[in-house]
């Protein structure tokens, strides 16, 4: 085999994305609230950014009644940095502008004191609205063990317990007390790490370090409960025939009637089988509609962008005029002539967010106004690329106008992604979307004998009775997304004839 070494020349094809394209679709992706920092960052980055605040009271500048680009006056357009042609056109109009300009400025660059202002103000409000971290589990519980008088042996494995305890978790011991223990340990040590549990066990919430289920809730259990002693029995022999719904088979074994045993399991209902969940931290965001819908005395939807809070951009005057001032340099000209640039991208990418993701929401909206009119029950199948067409964009800009935005209705705030739902077709041809089918198929457990629940079958069977055929494995899917329980679970033997 002979090899050799040589040069190749090839043309090729190749699709990229120029960094201000990829700006772009970046502020397209953003929320409300995200725009704004990412505006905040960019008039911290670039000097000649300016805010004009907008108050809500006043008409909306920006409204298709406004004048249109092509009616503004000479000064109003924008300015266009094009290094082709010397910007000759923009020059001459920035010199008419700087002769109608108070000559007010110094010469070195500076931020308006309002800009500042405005900025330490953004600083305050960050740091007045900082939420203080809560009190943790190991936190909770090394409170209540510092109050305690033990011996510091017993101490300290107690907070060694402890420190392996996670709230996620429910607050279970799953590290063997052996394990904490150091090497060459007596039984001496076993015997205080056991007492160091119960100590740890004593605690509130009640239940906490068990080391399963069945040690949890006994550990919850008072002799002042009803049903005492056949609770115990329950627990400690039977949690899994119980959570199998096979009462029979307890009765059995026990002697307890299908009563009595129903009465026990709702008192078990009333014990805590994740103690430590109480301790986790939840993030519940806090959420800004993107989008207000309204509707009009003719009860036709209207689509209005919630984008009062941003600001509107202009590019500073100041910096214009420095452009033609003879004493600035060609260093300093170059700079203001890139961050010009700059500027006007970030100006234009969010206006064409503003009109992207309004036609976005306004081609939802027609699509699922039975929805909005009537319910849950009442949404239609939609595809991203279905509205991709109707806009006339490609599918991905669509993804990322609706990717983490709200829209507020008549029926509460919902994401944009909520009304886009896949679906399958009935007998009829029709199309239903799959929110329908789980809408039915509650409505078909929720109604059922509890003597004798549907199967997954017989599910199948009723929902093709409305003309929607779905698979046997697509409704245990379903059941077990929705957290419902299978037929056995589902049957109540108090109901069922002996």
């Amino acid at each position: 085999m002979r090899m050799s070494m040589g040069l190749q020349a090839r043309q090729m094809q190749v699709q990229k994305l120029a960094p201000r394209m990829i700006q772009s679709m970046e502020i397209l992706q953003l929320p409300t609230l995200a725009l704004q920092e990412r505006i905040e960052q960019e008039m911290n980055e670039n000097p000649l950014l300016e805010q004009q605040d907008v108050d809500p009271s006043e008409p909306d500048s920006l409204d298709d009644e406004g004048p249109s680009p092509d009616t503004r006056s000479e000064n109003e357009k924008e300015l266009v940095v094009d290094n082709d042609h010397d910007n000759q056109d923009d020059f001459e109009r920035l010199e008419k502008m700087v002769n109608e300009l108070p000559s007010t400025f110094d010469d070195s660059f500076r931020r308006s004191s309002n800009r500042m202002q405005d900025d330490a103000d953004r600083r305050h409000d960050l740091m007045a609205n900082a939420q203080s971290r809560p009190e943790s589990l190991n936190d909770f519980l090394l409170h209540q063990l510092a109050e305690m008088d033990i011996d510091d042996r017993v101490e300290k494995l107690a907070e060694r317990i402890i420190s392996t305890l996670d709230a996620r978790d429910g607050g279970y011991l799953r590290t063997p007390l052996i394990d904490l223990l150091s090497a060459g340990h007596s039984d001496e040590d076993l015997h205080l790490a056991e007492k160091a549990l119960g100590i740890v066990q004593s605690l509130e919430p009640a239940g906490i370090a068990a080391r399963d289920l069945s040690e949890c809730l006994m550990n919850q259990l008072l002799p002042t409960h009803p049903h005492y002693e056949e609770m115990k029995t329950l627990i400690r022999s039977h949690l899994i025939d119980l959570a199998e719904n096979r009462l029979p088979q307890i009765a059995k074994k026990t002697n307890f009637s299908i009563e009595q045993i129903q009465a026990i399991r709702e008192e078990l209902h009333t014990l805590n089988p994740k103690p430590g969940a109480a301790f986790m931290e939840t993030y519940v965001p806090n959420v800004t509609p993107d989008i207000i819908l309204e509707q009009d005395d003719d009860g036709e939807y209207k689509v209005r962008l919630d984008d009062d809070r941003v600001p509107q951009l202009f590019i500073s005057e100041y910096y214009r005029s420095r452009l033609q001032d003879p004493t600035s340099t060609a260093e300093e000209r170059e700079f203001i002539k890139q961050k010009i640039s700059s500027a006007q991208w970030l100006i234009d990418s969010i206006e064409q967010r503003r009109s992207t993701l309004t036609k976005v929401a306004e081609a939802i909206v027609v699509h699922q106004k039975r929805f909005l009119d009537e319910g849950p029950e009442a949404i239609e199948p939609l595809k991203m690329q279905q509205i991709a067409d109707k806009v006339g964009v490609h599918v991905t800009t669509v993804s990322r106008a609706v990717d983490d935005k709200w829209i507020q209705t008549p029926r509460g705030i919902l994401p944009l992604k909520r009304f886009f739902v896949g679906g399958t077709q009935t007998e009829d041809g029709d199309d239903v979307a799959w929110d329908t089918i789980r809408l039915r198929l509650q409505e078909l457990i929720d109604k059922e004998d509890k003597s004798n629940p549907y199967s997954d079958e017989q599910l199948v069977d009723e929902l093709k009775k409305a003309s929607m055929t779905v698979a046997r494995r697509t409704v245990t899917k379903y059941r077990k997304r929705m957290g419902i329980p299978s037929s056995r679970q589902r049957r109540d033997w108090s109901l069922v004839k002996k």
